[in-house]
């Protein structure tokens, strides 16, 4: 699998970006997979490591149903939830931005990203220098905000109060960016501060 690098002089590195990150906007993005996926409308998908069992039902379910819409998903796919659902996604057909913590120099992909890739629906992106090689709080951080400056739509299924998620999803919300979750008490302080409840129809997303 070739990795290739884009820096903003070229015609496929996402033009959006400044208005987001601002100075914070990388020079170069490191890129393994279908360049043309980041043509496509995408959703970022977030949830915090901790969260309550009805919501990771839920989460599970909304996952097959953007497989059967056929969303672009976009995550870090980093927490245990975020991955489990990464794993429905890969069930189904429709594109996927996984972008790491990390630089994808050296950094070995997983098995099953293998098909994905070879079938033109994956794509992995790293806004980081190859000397980042392992995976930091500090990454993590750049990495989502990277995430929801590339995403149209931000989806936080679960941000635990007082949380990096949490204040991640200030953040979002800071930018201008929609910001969705689930319809629930335990989400309650969320949408007071600003997310929606996520409709049932999930054409908007198209």
């Amino acid at each position: 699998m070739e990795m290739l690098n884009l820096n903003q002089s070229n015609s496929d590195y996402p033009s959006g970006l400044r208005k987001y990150l601002g100075n914070q906007t990388p020079e170069v993005i490191m890129t393994m997979g279908n360049l043309s996926i980041l043509k496509q409308k995408k959703l970022a998908f977030f949830c915090s490591v901790k969260c309550p069992g009805h919501l990771i039902l839920k989460a599970y379910d909304f996952s097959q149903s953007l497989r059967e819409v056929g969303v672009t998903v976009i995550g870090g796919f980093h927490s245990p939830i975020e991955r489990e659902c990464l794993t429905i996604l890969f069930r189904g057909s429709q594109p996927v931005i996984i972008c790491p913590a990390r630089s994808l120099k050296g950094m070995r992909p997983r098995v099953e990203y293998k098909k994905p890739i070879e079938k033109g629906r994956l794509l992995l992106l790293s806004p980081f220098k190859e000397s980042q090689k392992r995976n930091t709080v500090e990454t993590a951080n750049e990495r989502n905000r990277f995430v929801a400056a590339l995403a149209d739509t931000v989806f936080a299924a679960h941000a635990s109060p007082n949380s990096k998620m949490e204040r991640f999803c200030h953040e979002v919300l800071k930018l201008g960016k929609p910001l969705y979750t689930f319809e629930s008490e335990v989400n309650k302080f969320l949408i007071n501060i600003g997310a929606k409840p996520l409709p049932g129809d999930l054409d908007f997303l198209k």
